[in-house]
């Protein structure tokens, strides 16, 4: 059985910077899981970042890894908005020079134990560590409302379930949200040859156009840049990334749900205005197979057919479905509203056993949504793990 000082369990963007980080104090660490699943397989081709390129990487110790340097070395232009398949390669070539060694496998328990935690992997092997970092990503917490639970599968899938969108061609397909990945789906679905229904329960809100390079000083001191979006609130998030743990929890809840408004960028508006049909400001108040297809019925009366129904409905974290997490380690973790209940120090309230990422969003605020909070979420958890070893 391998013994580690931290096991980081999940090989995403948070997963990789957090074991970097750790690797960098000389810890014994080990890394589970698919490197980049998320993005790789769940993720359609020609999606793009939101974030600028200075606000891609991913972090290690030194910064020596960071998405400008890989792009200068490789000859890419680091574009915007950015490619998935350049944010891809990037990542693996930070894994490879920052945090080699990833295994592949999956994580298939992890328990408590009396130095620690008992793991048991996919393939059976097992190891004890001192501490846990939960860097599992979105996939787990995909949101599918009730209603789509009776229609069968193939019929109706989330937009984090991937696959090949060339499948779609010739079909009817209805997309369910407004936000940035329902807009940028439903453009990826229409130039795949699928003819695409947008159905929003709100008018989509556009994001403005970003001036880029073309903003002036002056632009820069109403509205410094920073890693969300110009602004001086998103410029705090960047410079003091653990300040909005200090406010009360319902002061951070109401700041999560009005703060980051769920938008879509200006980029898309030729690609979907005029090329796929929006139903703003309606709803599905039912859904039921008809003659082979779909019939969905709108708020307002109308009633579109469609072959498939796609869920871009967001995420929402439940640990009940960290299956991974044993049930006798489960029942102990605090939690509230499903999530788990976090320290300064990203720590849950079972000692050593940590929660970075989209989980820890309630507690740190929308800059742990992105890319961005990778960096400050891996420090901060390194230096806490160290400590205590």
């Amino acid at each position: 059985m391998d013994r580690y000082d931290a096991v980081v369990v999940g090989a995403g963007p948070y997963g990789l910077s957090a074991a970097a980080h750790l690797n960098g104090r000389g810890l014994r660490v080990a890394v589970f899981g698919k490197t980049l699943e998320l993005w790789r397989c769940r993720m359609p081709a020609g999606m793009r970042l939101r974030s600028h390129a200075w606000a891609t990487s991913l972090s290690d110790p030194r910064g020596r890894y960071s998405f400008g340097r890989f792009c200068g070395e490789s000859g890419r232009r680091a574009d915007y908005p950015v490619p998935r398949e350049l944010f891809i390669a990037y990542a693996l070539w930070f894994e490879q020079h920052a945090v080699p060694g990833v295994d592949q496998t999956y994580v298939a328990s992890v328990e408590r134990a009396s130095d620690g935690f008992h793991l048991t992997l996919d393939d059976g092997r097992t190891a004890r560590s001192k501490a846990v970092v939960m860097a599992t990503g979105l996939a787990a917490y995909a949101h599918r409302p009730e209603e789509y639970a009776g229609l069968p599968e193939g019929v109706v899938s989330h937009s984090c379930d991937g696959g090949d969108f060339s499948r779609f061609r010739g079909s009817r397909v209805v997309v369910v949200g407004g936000g940035q990945s329902a807009i940028e789906y439903a453009a990826l679905l229409n130039e795949a040859g699928a003819m695409v229904h947008v159905v929003s329960r709100r008018p989509i809100v556009w994001l403005a156009p970003d001036p880029g390079a073309a903003r002036t000083w002056l632009d820069r001191m109403r509205q410094p840049d920073a890693s969300i979006a110009p602004g001086w609130k998103n410029w705090i998030l960047d410079r003091a990334p653990y300040t909005f743990y200090r406010f009360p929890q319902n002061r951070k809840d109401r700041a999560n749900r009005n703060y980051y408004t769920s938008a879509a960028s200006d980029w898309l508006r030729g690609r979907v205005i005029g090329h796929v049909a929006l139903h703003e400001a309606r709803s599905i108040v039912e859904v039921a197979r008809a003659n082979g297809s779909v019939a969905a019925t709108l708020s307002d009366g109308e009633t579109v057919h469609a072959d498939h129904v796609m869920l871009a409905t967001g995420y929402r974290v439940d640990l009940n479905t960290l299956t991974m997490i044993h049930p006798a380690l489960r029942t102990v973790i605090a939690v509230d509203r499903g999530v788990p209940v976090l320290n300064a120090w990203f720590e849950s309230s079972v000692p050593g056993l940590y929660f970075i990422g989209f989980t820890s969003l309630r507690a740190f605020g929308p800059l742990y949504r992105f890319v961005a909070g990778c960096g400050a979420a891996a420090r901060r958890v390194t230096r806490h793990i160290a400590r205590h070893s």
